[in-house]
């Protein structure tokens, strides 16, 4: 039986799709989603949970703040970093190598085979396999909270049943990790999934989790070349003082980011989790560097966010048009983003040596 809050859903869902065709509307899937996006604007969070069709009005609800941000106008990435995923097992069958030409004349004679009718069980459920193969565009991160273990270990860092962390494929640090949560908020934009406190307290504890790994890796990668950590690495090469004696080291959990943007590029609900030095040949652009250094990336702790925070408006901020600003010195570059560039790579060789 359908609740109340469902029944409500649907009417308002209804109504914005009669004004949306209103006056001969064409029908097409353009003023469909604009009808959803009203209506998930006006409907709000908990009536889209109740609502049968929840993922699609949560990914509505997704749109409609990305167009009050103007969407695109305030992406930290461009189209060429939203290239969509595939799930290895299918991409494998799908890209196989082509079969040996055949004889034209032989194939016009010869007796052609009658193919076996699919049964429409058998055909739905080949259609939806298809369709859960491939991720497009701002959807790529869904094939790695869909099925996690068809990817390598140089992807997919480590899985469970709530979250799946991966190294970024264009990482703006030398070392750039992402959570996602493997959740239905997963599709709603943070702004909103934030607002569910059973949800932030899960993200929270795996983020915390994530920092550690990524401080332990960056020990790993640097340490030895750290003045902070020489004592520790002295103290280990000599097989000296037991772990809970060893000198402290570097506290590299100190050089670490972590947040979500104010305007995320893909759809799926991810955490940046990465080293503080943006040291990477995929660090190409100003806004990639803004996105990592203004309020545009908003830390997991500061949730739920107030009203009137401006981080909830981020193109009326303008954090991604700012002057450009070394992280570490504060020198200011205005706008001069190869300037700043030749000087984060004299940064991130002091800034190792600590």
């Amino acid at each position: 039986m359908e609740s109340e809050s469902a029944k409500q859903a649907n009417a308002l869902i209804s109504r914005f799709y009669k004004r949306a065709f209103g006056g001969g509307g064409d029908g097409s899937g353009g003023r469909r989603d604009a009808a959803l996006v009203v209506a998930a604007a006006v409907a709000g969070t908990q009536i889209l949970r109740a609502h049968p069709f929840r993922k699609a009005a949560a990914r509505a609800k997704f749109a409609e703040r990305m167009a009050n941000a103007g969407e695109g106008a305030n992406d930290a990435i461009g189209q060429d970093e939203m290239t969509g995923t595939v799930i290895p097992n299918s991409a494998h069958k799908r890209h196989a190598s082509p079969a040996r030409p055949k004889n034209a004349f032989t194939e016009l004679m010869s007796k052609k085979p009658h193919a076996p009718t699919p049964s429409r069980p058998a055909a739905a459920a080949t259609a939806a396999s298809s369709a859960r193969t491939v991720f497009s565009g701002r959807d790529g991160l869904g094939a790695y909270t869909a099925d996690p273990a068809a990817f390598s270990p140089s992807r997919v860092v480590y899985h469970t049943e709530t979250s799946v962390v991966i190294n970024d494929l264009y990482p703006k640090s030398s070392v750039h990790l992402l959570l996602l949560p493997r959740s239905p908020l997963n599709q709603l934009h943070p702004f909103d999934a934030f607002d569910d406190p059973a949800f932030l307290a899960s993200v929270l504890a795996e983020t915390q989790r994530v920092r550690g790994l990524l401080a332990a890796e960056l020990r790993r990668r640097y340490g030895h070349v750290s003045a902070l950590d020489r004592a520790r690495t002295a103290a280990l090469d000599a097989d000296g003082p037991a772990a809970a004696t060893l000198p402290p080291g570097r506290d590299w959990a100190a050089d670490i980011i972590s947040g979500v943007h104010a305007h995320p590029s893909m759809a799926h609900l991810h955490v940046h989790v990465l080293s503080r030095d943006m040291h990477s040949p995929c660090m190409r652009h100003p806004r990639h560097y803004e996105s990592f250094n203004t309020p545009f990336l908003v830390p997991v702790e500061d949730f739920p966010l107030a009203k009137h925070d401006p981080r909830r408006h981020p193109g009326r901020s303008g954090f991604l048009d700012r002057d450009l600003q070394c992280w570490r010195c504060g020198r200011n570059f205005g706008r001069a983003f190869k300037r700043l560039k030749q000087h984060l790579e004299e940064e991130f060789e002091a800034w190792k040596r600590v």
